[in-house]
């Protein structure tokens, strides 16, 4: 039986680049990106996607799979995951999922179910919320029809709450019923070892802010400034993406909207490492300063 990879962890910590040597030194590898943001089309810079040419040398799946205008979803990403990792093993070969997308990368190792979804539902619902105590009253809502299911939701996570009425009104079932939720760490939906990228907190923000310097000097803004009036709802959201749409939009400050990228993204590797952390599944490996330094572990643990 094939056993397959998964490297998680923060946002610039290595993952990629370590995963690449990984794969090339294997030999019989081959590279599932599992980051939400990856699968649009023209969104390069600001997702740190690897290029044409690292793809070439080493095959890749889950990437520019979307256009921009497209909503992506968690339910499509998990059925396109898991299609390309049987693939995969149907031709003698293993799996390395990379990513930091914490519920991506549950909903391919994990066998969670995902109720249907209706927009105009969805919509309505979210026109409530944003009504004054809105946030407020739907949590009540939720907590008065399925208490379960509201105890594992933030009360101030309008998006989740939505999303949980939507599926109760939708279905008839109680959100809860469709599985214990992300909180719950069992056998794998097909076997995989995961290895988790760990740096200390100064140097992985030493690092972010390397990377969004980065992207300044590749033409990020351009970059978005071309993507303008194409995104998705979900697209929108890229870290990057938000903040310089915001200040093309509204004649902002660029210098601003760039500070706010560093500033969300080391925000996001905080809950990266939060979502992460309660798996007790995952092998860490970590590294003072330099993520190269956990590759010898690394390859030992996979070698075989």
């Amino acid at each position: 039986m094939t056993t397959h990879l998964a490297l998680i962890g923060p946002t610039a910590s290595g993952k990629s680049d370590l995963a690449l040597a990984v794969a090339r030194t294997l030999g019989d590898i081959e590279i599932v990106s599992v980051d939400s943001m990856q699968v649009y089309r023209c969104l390069d810079i600001g997702t740190a996607k690897p290029s044409v040419e690292v793809r070439a040398s080493v095959p890749h799946h889950l990437i520019d799979v979307a256009e921009p205008e497209q909503d992506w979803s968690v339910v499509r990403f998990q059925q396109e995951a898991r299609e390309a990792v049987a693939d995969i093993e149907r031709r003698g070969r293993r799996a390395l999922l990379v990513g930091g997308t914490g519920l991506y990368v549950q909903a391919v190792v994990d066998d969670l179910r995902f109720p249907g979804e209706s927009l105009e539902l969805r919509a309505e619902l979210e026109a409530r919320t944003a009504l004054p105590g809105g946030v407020a009253a739907a949590y009540a809502e939720l907590e008065a029809a399925d208490p379960t299911a509201a105890a594992r939701i933030d009360p101030h996570n309008a998006r989740r709450i939505v999303r949980a009425l939507e599926v109760m009104q939708l279905t008839g079932e109680l959100f809860s019923s469709f599985g214990p939720g992300v909180g719950v760490f069992g056998p794998t939906a097909f076997p995989v070892n995961i290895v988790g990228m760990w740096l200390p907190r100064e140097a992985l923000a030493r690092r972010i802010e390397a990377r969004v310097a980065a992207m300044r000097d590749a033409g990020l803004l351009e970059e978005v400034r071309a993507l303008k009036g194409r995104l998705s709802r979900n697209a929108r959201q890229a870290i990057g993406y938000k903040e310089l749409l915001g200040a093309l939009e509204n004649e902002g400050d660029v210098d601003e909207a760039f500070a706010m990228t560093a500033r969300r993204t080391r925000s996001f590797a905080r809950r990266q490492r939060m979502w992460f952390r309660r798996d007790p599944r995952i092998t860490w490996l970590g590294a003072a300063e330099n993520p190269w330094l956990v590759l010898p572990p690394l390859l030992a643990l996979w070698g075989s």
